[in-house]
């Protein structure tokens, strides 16, 4: 196959130059990918990082890019075609394309009334819109890629085609860490991406990270703990998010959010298109008036972040009924609407990259090189003392109210948290 030709540059402000093919550049130049411009990145962050103003559009670069690096590692290419390897930047520039306005907010309503995910509907918008087009114009068949993109496409031999694009250690966790630390300037530490992709090996068909790189390893996932707590799950951007969410979710069967005739129909939504319905529409009006002025729903109580083995208990909040429950158990002790109590934690789908919380350290293997080039698997918990501290689930737990309710709330809630089991129990 002859050599790809680059189109030209991208100056992006994490990266430097990020060089583009002219495959690529169609791809990018499509409207569903400059769509990626009108969806922000943290919605609901820029109120506490007033430089989260970042979008999908850089940050799908960004992945891509990281694509392009770790393909040419030397020990991944060995395994690739030069054809695998440019369908594999082209499946992570789409990784996201199918995210709705407001990014993760949107997928509240995704999952709860279409049953679907961001993922379900890039799939859905690779393989129905003019993409579809562009990829097959590009040699590719539209629906390898469309799996490819959202770490589905399960190759036989090639589980790790899969798996740079979605796993423990993707290039998409690996562009939103930094990429979102960039914006936030929320940093806490360096973490060395290049160093963990350049020495990523396969161990059979699967990705592998070398033990050599086991410091940028902790330092990465350290990141990630750190960037869930004080970016993605800060108790103000997530007082905004819950408020939008509430919004889409009221002006849902006015403004058809969760009702598409064609691909066309949810392209059209973006975060300025929804923001100006939203603000028309009688259901939603109060709500995104109060976002305009910053009046805000208010934190009465919250757990510290705390971790548990056991997915089971760590999930055990996310089942709708439960959290009702435990609503109308408060609501009833502080004699208020049970409508003006919110219970939030951090498995709920709105939660931007709530995966994140996950950290089961087998999801990332360890390999280990001796002399005779054979390669060792390698338990991440027997090579770090840090991964057995952190491994299980990270639990937060908040209760909202409006602020004229907020002592009566808290007193309610902390009379309620305290009647649950010792291992619940926590210092407010």
């Amino acid at each position: 196959m002859a050599p790809r030709k680059y189109w030209g540059e991208i100056k992006d402000p994490v990266y430097g130059y990020v060089y583009i093919t002219e495959d690529e550049r169609k791809i990018i130049d499509s409207y569903p990918f400059q769509r990626l411009r009108r969806l922000r990145q943290l919605s609901g962050a820029e109120y506490v990082y007033p430089g989260a103003n970042h979008t999908r559009f850089e940050h799908s670069v960004g992945v891509m890019h990281l694509a392009k690096l770790l393909t040419g590692n030397p020990q991944i290419s060995e395994a690739l075609s030069e054809d695998e390897a440019q369908m594999v930047r082209v499946a992570a520039l789409l990784h996201d394309v199918g995210h709705g306005p407001f990014s993760h907010i949107f997928e509240h309503l995704l999952v709860k009334f279409m049953d679907k995910t961001h993922e379900d509907m890039t799939v859905w918008v690779v393989e129905n819109s003019e993409l579809s087009d562009v990829i097959s114009g590009l040699g590719y068949e539209p629906k390898t890629v469309s799996r490819l993109a959202v770490g589905s496409l399960n190759k036989p031999g090639k589980a790790f085609l899969d798996q740079i694009i979605s796993s423990g250690v993707d290039v998409d966790k690996l562009d939103f860490i930094v990429r979102d630390t960039h914006h936030t300037g929320a940093k806490y530490g360096y973490v060395d991406i290049f160093r963990i992709i350049e020495t990523m090996d396969l161990i059979g068909e699967n990705l592998a990270v070398d033990i050599g790189s086991l410091s940028a390893l902790e330092s990465f996932m350290l990141a990630r703990i750190e960037s869930f707590k004080s970016i993605y799950f800060h108790r103000v951007g997530r007082a905004v998010q819950i408020m939008l969410a509430t919004a889409l979710e009221k002006a849902k069967d006015e403004l058809n959010l969760v009702e598409f005739n064609s691909v066309d129909d949810y392209l059209a939504l973006d975060d300025y298109t929804v923001w100006g319905m939203l603000k028309e529409c009688e259901a939603s009006r109060e709500i995104i008036k109060r976002l305009e002025r910053r009046k805000l729903i208010k934190c009465a109580y919250e757990t510290p972040p705390f971790y548990i083995k056991e997915k089971i208990v760590s999930s055990i909040f996310n089942v709708e009924g439960i959290r009702t429950e435990i609503r109308d158990q408060i609501a009833e002790k502080a004699k208020v609407d049970p409508e003006l109590v919110i219970i939030d934690v951090p498995t709920l789908p709105s939660v931007p990259y709530r995966h994140s919380i996950l950290m089961e350290p087998m999801e990332i293997p360890i390999i280990q090189k001796t002399r005779d080039g054979r390669k060792i698997p390698r338990k991440l918990t027997e090579v770090s003392r840090i991964f057995e501290v952190l491994r299980g689930f990270m639990n937060i737990l908040r209760v909202y109210t409006e602020a004229e309710h907020l002592k009566r709330v808290q007193e309610a809630a902390e009379r309620l948290f305290g009647d649950l089991p010792s291992t619940m129990k926590i210092s407010y």
